[in-house]
């Protein structure tokens, strides 16, 4: 029997007049950790929050803060999250320039895990999954994109989904089991079945369009409702 999903709700969908309740709401209802979409409004066309919201959420939660950077050039802002008592970044794959990219993203992420921080790399939903295989071994967690990234409350891209299984088996047989795949992107009741091979399971709009958070973090936990 496969063992529960980890679930962390996405902040993108709570309600910002009273976060710091809502983030409260959702760790009492059962959530893992928080994820945090940072968007500079150019690698994406949203423009989100950034470092003063951070520093909020680590003194209202005591769940891990993950930050999800889709912004072009991560490697200008990394930095400015080191000291936010963060738990991971993960950084998008497709931001990092051409010219010599696996090695910058290999350094970006050993930046990343010098200040004890995990270290995560994000795919698109077009791009081909093998892209990932030379870095595997320098990151914490896989994060695959379900719906192009920018915007909560989309549809799941079932084309995307067959990434989550071929990474699984390919982290298997490189003995890197403790590499964490994260999916985002229409994660709902409707869709939790499809995404079997994943491990943490990100989720905005369901959680907190739901009427009752813990039921839907339940749902999501069990993959069944």
């Amino acid at each position: 029997m496969k063992k529960p999903y980890l679930v962390a709700p996405s902040i993108l969908s709570a309600d910002f007049s009273r976060l710091g309740e809502e983030v409260k709401a959702v760790e009492t209802a059962g959530a893992d950790r928080l994820h945090v979409d940072v968007m500079d409004g150019h690698f994406v066309p949203n423009l989100t929050i950034g470092r003063p919201i951070i520093d909020s959420l680590s003194k209202v939660s005591s769940l891990p803060l993950d930050i999800h950077l889709m912004v072009n050039e991560p490697a200008r802002m990394i930095s400015y999250f080191f000291s936010s008592g963060i738990d991971s970044i993960t950084i998008h794959l497709e931001a990092v320039e051409e010219s010599h990219k696996d090695r910058t993203v290999k350094n970006l992420l050993e930046t990343i895990q010098k200040n004890n921080i995990l270290a995560g790399l994000a795919l698109k939903p077009k791009t081909p999954v093998e892209k990932i295989f030379p870095l595997l071994s320098y990151i914490d967690l896989v994060l695959i994109m379900t719906v192009e990234p920018g915007f909560g409350g989309q549809s799941l891209i079932p084309q995307s989904v067959s990434k989550i299984s071929i990474i699984k088996e390919k982290l298997r047989k490189q003995g890197l089991d403790n590499v964490l795949v994260h999916v985002d992107g229409g994660v709902n009741d409707k869709t939790v079945s499809l995404l079997s091979s994943a491990d943490v399971l990100i989720s905005g709009h369901f959680i907190f369009k739901h009427n009752n958070y813990k039921e839907a973090i339940s749902i999501l936990k069990t993959g069944s409702i």
